[in-house]
C-alpha cells in the first residue's frame, strides 16, 4: 500500500494555499485537485461552462439547511444565472450518497423557489447496489432536474441569456 502524500498547492490565482492527503488518486482527479476542483467530473464541467463562454463560478455560494435541530451549510458546485436575474446551481456528482441525497432534498424543502441541478456521471447508477432506483429515478419522483455528464445545452443557453441580462 502506498504511503499517504501530502501536499500543498497553489488554486487559481487567488494564490489561495490548499492541503490534501492523496491515496492513489486517478489522472483526472489528481488534476482537477490541482485545478482546485473536488473531481475529474467538476472540472469537465467547469470546462464545459468556459466554452460556452460563461463565466466559470464554482462553489462560492453556501446554502443554509437545517439538519432536524442542526443549522448546516452546502456549497453547491456551480451557480449559473438565469433570464430575469434569477439564478440556479449545478450539482455534479459521481457516487450520490444517501446523505447528499437528504442534503439536497432538504435545502430544496427548507428554501423555497431555490433551483438546484444535477449533473451525474452516470444517471443512470442505482442509489445502492440491489436497488430498482437509478439517479435518474430519484430526481424524476422528486422534482429535481438532472442531466447525464455534461450540462444540457438548453441549461447553458438558459445561463448565457441570464448573463447578458434577458429576461
Amino acid at each position: 500500500m502506498k504511503p499517504l502524500l501530502r501536499r500543498s498547492l497553489v488554486v487559481n490565482t487567488l494564490t489561495t494555499i490548499m492541503t490534501f492527503d492523496a491515496v492513489r488518486m486517478s489522472g483526472a482527479r489528481s488534476t482537477a485537485y490541482r485545478l482546485g476542483f473536488r473531481s475529474g467530473l467538476e472540472e469537465k464541467v467547469a470546462d464545459q461552462i468556459k466554452k460556452a463562454g460563461l463565466q466559470v463560478t464554482y462553489e462560492t455560494d453556501k446554502v443554509i439547511y437545517r439538519i432536524p435541530a442542526r443549522d448546516h451549510k452546502y456549497t453547491p458546485d456551480f451557480k449559473l444565472q438565469k433570464p430575469g436575474g434569477g439564478f440556479f446551481y449545478c450539482e455534479t456528482k459521481g457516487l450520490w450518497t444517501v446523505q447528499d441525497r437528504a442534503k439536497i432534498l432538504l435545502c430544496i424543502e427548507q428554501n423555497p423557489g431555490i433551483d438546484i441541478r444535477m449533473v451525474f456521471s452516470n444517471q443512470n447508477s442505482r442509489l445502492y447496489k440491489g436497488s430498482p432506483t437509478t439517479y435518474a429515478m430519484y430526481c424524476d419522483k422528486n422534482g429535481i432536474k438532472y442531466a447525464h455528464r455534461w450540462i444540457p445545452d438548453d441549461w447553458l443557453e438558459e445561463a448565457r441569456q441570464g448573463e447578458r441580462g434577458v429576461a
